[in-house]
């Protein structure tokens, strides 16, 4: 196999991928097979993980080795979930009158590098070398090469009987049932022909280059602006291969440190695409560019609230204005109370608002200002941050005691559970629901997480009315979420039972207080204990969801036992924060070299087995991503 690669990357050299002068050098060919996303699909519908980018809704996959096809599998609606055709647009040739259709072609060697697919294939004496990256979001530019002048031609077929086909000048026009339109743009000296669902472009001149844009619109009005744009793109190659090496680069560079092994880099840069194929641009009732939790699950196409903060966190070091639109896509469904909707869709009929997500939109935005220096984003999102604030003291604290339970608008345990974050975990078994007022119901149970959280989004809002120039009078609970919820006997953070005892189940909610910062020196000390407990936290993952001794802990159960990247995160940078770097390093070190294909070409996923790094539930994760760069960012500092 790396054989197999090798070639194909000495072809890309020699192909000039990389030629042009304000490129020189393309990082990104560093990281060949960053994540395995080959597949060749046999239906409509299916996959596991794309080649996305930009925020776009179209994504490609490589074909595998036992289904080759001359040419990137796609476009795939990442919306509507299914296969636009099995592989639009590939490439042949006429030599001396006789066709060499794409299936002649044998295939040499394919590679996901970040931001582009490569793929070189062969007949004869004749290589291509097919290239394919974004230039926005509406657009991916495809750029094949030949080793010597060829007469070449271009053909696919579409696959949805539903689907209009139109041909236009040098564009096959797709329009897709649900309203979107996705286009296929050839060059100048192009001539289509379209038979229903089959179609060929053919050319006036032979060539040793051949390109085509691919276009995905989500409405017709978007097509008849954007179409046109196509054209420039193909009458702009060498432009388009610098803009997008340069961007790339720059990708590299804001987010690789110099001091890190080649297998922690590499993560690092896995991380990073994996977000960057997450984003979404705005698309219906989606009114700012977001991130999807995962492109690859279908139930996952839309933004989550808790998802968010934590993927802003890590995106402003790389991708700023997404980092801040994010964070604006969930604000702009905050309700007139304050609330912030769990998630919300390009339809907002399916917004869900029955419960929020764990209050960190303060966290997010300060990092956001942190690496921008934007005063003007803390002007504009203080007063719907602490709106958010004020919200849950007013709708979520039961006893009015200034500490807060999770709960729910409709009454339900499950909503309640969401709102958590952590939806089956323990420590809620014996919950039940109590009614605050209309439309606001709380858990009979105040948990140390959601304070913790509160807390420390009081020391930031605190900090940013400072900034701006704003009088900040809110009440300060942080000294009595510091003892209420510790117990100093068992040395630990606990969840309390309202107007009753600890709920002493041993989870990820008893370190918060340290990575917030609330917890004293002593109590850090009493919780390393339980930390560092090879039958509790410190198992072979470190930072499990449920104590590994807990007669409840289950491998596979989702809250109740598997590793959460997240919570990982807010472990190990909670000890490291009280000076704990020796471990936190190790535990980090664990991570990184333990989750089964991390440093390989699985994708990062949505949760892990404890006990041997297993792959588990959602592949392609947006906040596992985010926070396995947190820990490669923090690794090693004091």
């Amino acid at each position: 196999m790396k054989k197999f690669w090798w070639i194909g990357f000495v072809a890309l050299a020699a192909f000039g991928c990389c030629r042009n002068e304000a490129c020189k050098e393309e990082q990104a060919l560093k990281y060949p097979n960053i994540l395995d996303i080959n597949y060749t699909p046999e239906t409509i519908r299916g996959g596991a993980g794309w080649f996305t980018d930009q925020g776009a809704w179209m994504g490609f996959t490589l074909p595998t080795a036992e289904k080759f096809t001359n040419g990137f599998c796609g476009p795939f609606d990442l919306d509507n979930r299914h296969w636009l055709s099995r592989s639009l647009v590939r490439p042949g040739f006429i030599d001396n009158g006789k066709v060499v259709s794409p299936e002649a072609f044998q295939a040499d060697s394919m590679a996901y590098f970040p931001g582009q697919l490569y793929m070189q294939s062969s007949f004869s004496d004749i290589r291509i070398v097919q290239r394919l990256f974004f230039t926005d979001k509406n657009h991916a530019l495809l750029v094949c090469e030949s080793n010597r002048k060829i007469d070449w031609f271009f053909e696919g077929k579409l696959w949805d009987e539903d689907d209009t086909v139109e041909v236009r000048d040098k564009s096959l026009i797709i329009y897709l049932p649900r309203g979107e339109v996705a286009a296929v743009t050839f060059q100048n000296d192009a001539e289509l022909m379209q038979m229903s669902s089959v179609y060929k472009a053919s050319f006036k001149q032979v060539a040793d280059v051949r390109a085509a844009v691919f276009s995905f619109f989500n409405t017709k009005e978007e097509m008849e602006a954007g179409l046109p744009v196509a054209e420039t793109i193909l009458e702009n190659i060498k432009a388009e291969k610098a803009a997008h090496c340069s961007r790339w680069n720059n990708y590299l560079s804001s987010v690789l440190r110099t001091d890190m092994p080649a297998a922690y880099d590499r993560v690092a840069v896995k991380a990073m695409v994996t977000l960057l194929a997450n984003w979404r641009s705005s698309k219906g009732d989606m009114l700012h560019d977001g991130m999807v939790p995962s492109h690859a699950v279908g139930y996952f196409v839309g933004f989550w609230a808790w998802d968010t903060w934590k993927q802003a966190v890590a995106t402003v070091h790389f991708e700023p204005e997404l980092a801040k639109n994010q964070i604006r896509s969930m604000f702009d469904y905050q309700d007139e109370y304050g609330m912030i909707a769990d998630c919300i869709y390009s339809d907002k009929r399916e917004n869900n608002y029955r419960d929020s997500k764990p209050p960190l939109a303060a966290w997010a935005v300060m990092e956001v200002f942190r690496h921008t220096g934007d005063t003007a984003f803390i002007h504009e999102m203080y007063p719907q941050l602490l709106k958010y604030y004020r919200w849950w003291y007013q709708y979520r604290d039961h006893d009015r005691n200034g500490i807060c339970e999770f709960g729910a608008t409709d009454g339900t345990e499950e909503a309640a559970k969401w709102e958590s974050g952590m939806d089956n975990a323990v420590r809620f078994d014996e919950a039940t629901m109590v009614r605050n007022a209309e439309n606001a119901w709380s858990f009979n149970q105040e948990s140390v997480d959601l304070n913790a959280y509160l807390g420390y989004e009081y020391e930031l809002l605190q900090e940013m009315a400072g900034i701006i120039g704003e009088s900040f009078e809110e009440p300060d609970y942080r000294e009595k979420i510091r003892t209420y919820f510790f117990d100093p006997q068992q040395g630990y953070f606990f969840d309390r039972v309202l107007n009753g005892d600890l709920v002493r189940v041993e989870g990820p909610e008893g370190w918060t207080p340290i990575w917030t910062g609330l917890a004293s020196k002593e109590q850090v000390e009493a919780a390393m204990k339980i930390i560092a407990d090879t039958s509790k936290f410190s198992t072979y993952i470190p930072f499990p969801t449920l104590a590994a001794d807990h007669p409840k802990f289950l491998p596979k159960g989702y809250w109740r036992g598997p590793i959460w990247l997240d919570q990982v995160y807010f472990g190990i940078s909670g000890i490291r924060k009280y000076g704990y770097i020796k471990e936190a390093d190790t535990y980090t070190d664990q991570v990184f070299t333990r989750l089964q294909g991390l440093t390989e070409g699985a994708p990062i996923h949505e949760n892990y087995g404890t006990h041997d790094g297993g792959l588990l539930k959602a592949p392609h994760f947006s906040w596992s991503s985010a926070h396995l760069l947190m820990l490669y960012w923090e690794y090693g500092k004091k």
